[in-house]
């Protein structure tokens, strides 16, 4: 199974690059099959992993940013892979 970790911080205004540049400097225990960090409007940034476990495993996440740099705390979610359905016009779901 491929579980995906999803993990997004806000930036106090003006500092989203500075986020930005600390996501990418975290670094994990273990490396999963794929991470890809993304930027939004409002100084947003999101980093998701993707690991071959099981929805609850154990797995490591990136930490919490120094308060003075996010405006909330993190928001993290986490999804499992479900198996592609083919509707009757062809397309994948």
């Amino acid at each position: 199974m491929t579980v995906a970790l999803m993990w997004e911080a806000r930036a106090v205004p003006g500092r989203g690059g500075e986020l930005l540049a600390w996501a990418r400097r975290q670094e994990l225990p273990r490396r999963p099959l794929r991470r890809e960090t993304l930027r939004a409007p409002q100084d947003r940034v999101l980093v998701i992993t993707w690991w071959d476990a099981g929805y609850d495993a154990a797995l490591p996440e990136l930490p919490e940013p120094d308060g003075n740099l996010v405006t909330r705390a993190v928001h993290r979610w986490r999804f499992e892979s479900v198996e592609p359905v083919r509707s009757d016009d062809g397309l994948v779901e």
